[in-house]
């Protein structure tokens, strides 16, 4: 037994020797961690070094925000909401909602429409209210793309389409509906100024109380600093790259700086040209046939046409057919545009019009945008009335007063002898024969 004792022993003894190696190890490993940090650094570094230009730049206090001033003027509605005033101004949806509850010390909680449903949103709502029960802190829910869900779902967030036609109305009569203004090219100037220097060596004045230029000046040069920054370290982002950047973003802070990186990762020896051909490219113009801009720019074409304004009008024919719309559509509104605006005074406006229909119907894009340009041109031309148009309003609003009004009996049909009878038509005199 004892060499069975003894085996037992070392295998005992094997694996304590084992572990204190693992535990050694263990340490050498901690210890190697701690000896060399970098490592740590490398990773983190490694992370920050893919994150987009937009997110490196998002601010983290409100002092830091450039545009929206509606909001954030003192006596807006919005900052006695919040029960306090805020330096500065937002340029963000999300980033307002996320200071909104730095400002209150509330909980921020964070979805997307496009990849959770109703079921999270009352999970996270649940979660709220155990959070307002234990520590009595409020929660902000911020739901990113909430016109995504359906009307049945809509609770709260923000929206990049109107809100009038994409959420329900129960939602819109119990909310208060904040609307985030296009940046002015001084603001979106300021923005990149700002962040050509945190990535630079330029020496950044954060949260300055310095006031901004106004909106209505119109939009002043780069700061001499930043021109010498770009010149220095990237030659290919000229004076007129910047300005070009500053009119491709439209108003939009976030395409401003996606613009922006594009242009600092092209080469350096890239020319000016091409570079400007670059950044146009990558500009997407969004429009959906369904929401606000299709209807605005139909507006446009219509009141262009009503307005005479020829050239006018075709060019809002042509952002429409570029952007995708549906000729269809617009010979649709053409058709009662003939008849609204044109009406007895031109009756050749009407068949046109009807011709242009079917002519699209038939032939489709591309050659149909040559008949509607036809139309819309003899239409914006053509001598307007609006006298058919306006004399059935009121005689619709006579209608609505009192829809019991019999038809006097001189004016109703006598199809039989007992209606003859009974007296229909009977005093109605046949107007050709007194012709």
């Amino acid at each position: 037994m004892a060499p069975i004792f003894t085996q037992g022993r070392k295998a005992l003894d094997s694996n304590n020797s084992s572990s204190t190696n693992a535990h050694t190890n263990k340490r050498a490993v901690v210890e190697d961690t701690a000896i060399h940090p970098h490592f740590k650094r490398n990773k983190i570094a490694h992370l920050e070094a893919v994150v987009p230009l937009a997110e490196k730049l998002r601010p983290s206090a409100l002092c830091d925000f450039v545009g929206q001033s509606h909001l954030t003027s003192p006596g807006s509605l919005l900052l006695k909401t919040l029960g306090g005033d805020i330096a500065g101004s937002i340029c963000g949806k999300t980033t307002l909602a996320r200071l909104i509850a730095r400002q209150t010390d509330c909980v921020f909680k964070e979805l997307g429409a496009t990849n959770v449903g109703i079921t999270d949103v009352r999970a996270t709502l649940e979660e709220a209210k155990n959070t307002l029960a234990l520590s009595r802190r409020k929660t902000v829910l911020f739901l990113d793309e909430v016109h995504r869900l359906t009307k049945s779902q809509q609770l709260v967030g923000a929206t990049t389409e109107n809100p009038s036609f994409k959420l329900t109305g129960a939602l819109l009569s119990r909310c208060r509906v904040f609307v985030l203004e296009r940046l002015t090219d001084t603001e979106i100037i300021t923005i990149l100024a700002n962040a050509l220097k945190r990535i630079g060596p330029i020496p950044v004045d954060s949260c300055s109380t310095e006031p901004g230029p106004s909106s209505s000046e119109p939009p002043p040069f780069f700061p001499s600093d930043v021109i010498v920054f770009t010149r220095t370290y990237f030659p290919q982002i000229t004076s007129k790259i910047l300005s070009r950047i500053t009119s491709l973003a439209a108003g939009d802070a976030r395409a401003a700086i996606s613009l922006l990186e594009l242009a600092i990762q092209s080469p350096k020896d890239s020319k000016e040209e091409s570079l400007l051909a670059a950044l146009k490219h990558s500009v997407s113009a969004s429009y959906d046939r369904t929401g606000e801009s299709h209807y605005d720019m139909i507006s446009a074409l219509h009141k262009s046409v009503r307005g005479s304004q020829g050239s006018a009008a075709l060019y809002w024919l042509a952002r429409l057919l570029t952007a995708g719309e549906d000729p269809l559509y617009i010979a649709r509104r053409m058709v009662v545009c003939a008849s609204e605006d044109i009406g007895l005074a031109d009756n050749n406006a009407l068949p046109l019009a009807m011709a242009t229909l079917q002519a699209c119907q038939t032939i489709g894009m591309p050659e149909c945008r040559i008949n509607l340009a036809h139309l819309v041109a003899y239409l914006a031309e053509a001598p307007k009335s609006t006298r058919a148009y306006e004399a059935y309003n009121r005689a619709e609003a006579a209608a609505k007063l009192d829809l019991t009004i019999p038809v006097p009996m001189s004016m109703r049909n006598a199809p039989t002898e007992l209606m003859k009878d009974l007296g229909y038509g009977k005093t109605y005199l046949y107007n050709p024969s007194y012709a």
